[in-house]
């Protein structure tokens, strides 16, 4: 079972957060400036102000005398600032390019940072590029793709963000456990709201394939979370669970018994899953220290 964090870990938390707070309040004031001065700003100056704290960024992140943190965060800041120079360049010129060609684009350039830095924060920030890309290509593109479709790629390419930092932290990589955590309730957000459009919608095979493939990914996480003492997996699951099953409950009756009936199913299943978790990291403790 995972130990809780000591004050160690809390301390250096802290400062990490405060850290990452302050460069990205820093690069959230970059871009106000620029949406607030834009009339009065020329096109060079607009150009310049923004590719020179891009090439300031990305330098201080390469000095050697600082901390390693505080050089990914620089770095974590400079891969955002990719993003506002492609929106100032496209503001500037009118390149007509369809939203999903931006973040297209974004994701392309910072691929190599992302891959030499191996930061966590700033792998969210590319997985959050890849599934906005995915959303704004179905929605401006693909117009064919269906709801589950959609939902499908963007669970896949979670899970796989999922499988793939499991499988490092295995090989003794410094992988944190909020990362981890955080992609595997993406993944899950992802199938919970494709399969219950599909629900109130006509079953089409994007569907069932969407139901196949999340109940093979929740057996799995399920026999992870028993298997690792991870009371994480086996806490988001049965609430996906739930929400689904009371989808279906909607779906059957939206009337006042309906919706009476999901309320007792709601509370009566929250109350056992709760009861169950506690019982159950009682007894991991248990064994824990009898070991």
């Amino acid at each position: 079972m995972n130990q809780p964090p000591s004050l160690q870990d809390w301390s250096r938390f802290v400062r990490i957060l405060l850290l990452t707070l302050g460069i990205g309040f820093t690069v959230a004031g970059i871009i106000f400036f620029f949406a607030y001065n834009w009339d009065a700003l020329p096109k060079l100056a607009k150009l310049s102000i923004t590719g020179g704290l891009l090439i300031v960024t990305t330098l201080l992140s390469l000095r050697q005398q600082f901390d390693p943190m505080i050089r990914n965060i620089l770095l974590t800041a400079a891969a955002a600032l990719v993003g506002v120079l492609f929106a100032v360049y496209g503001q500037i010129y009118q390149t007509g390019a369809n939203a999903y060609d931006f973040f297209l684009a974004w994701t392309v350039f910072i691929s190599i940072w992302v891959l030499a830095a191996n930061f966590a924060p700033l792998w969210v920030l590319y997985l959050l590029l890849i599934n906005t890309t995915i959303l704004l290509y179905a929605d401006q593109v693909a117009n064919h793709w269906s709801d589950q479709l959609v939902f499908i790629l963007l669970f896949l390419v979670n899970l796989v963000a999922l499988i793939i930092s499991k499988f490092l932290l295995k090989a003794g990589k410094a992988i944190p456990i909020w990362f981890t955590n955080l992609v595997a309730l993406a993944a899950i957000s992802f199938s919970t709201l494709g399969i219950i459009i599909g629900i109130f919608e006509n079953k089409q095979f994007d569907f069932w394939l969407l139901v196949a493939l999340a109940a093979l990914a929740y057996a799995t996480g399920i026999w992870y979370g028993f298997k690792q003492h991870s009371l994480f997996y086996l806490s988001i699951i049965p609430l996906s669970l739930i929400i689904l099953i009371t989808s279906c409950i909607f779906k059957i009756s939206d009337n006042s018994g309906g919706f009476l009936l999901a309320s007792f199913f709601i509370i009566g299943s929250a109350t056992v899953t709760i009861k169950y978790l506690l019982d159950l990291q009682k007894k991991w403790a248990h064994e824990q220290h009898g070991n």
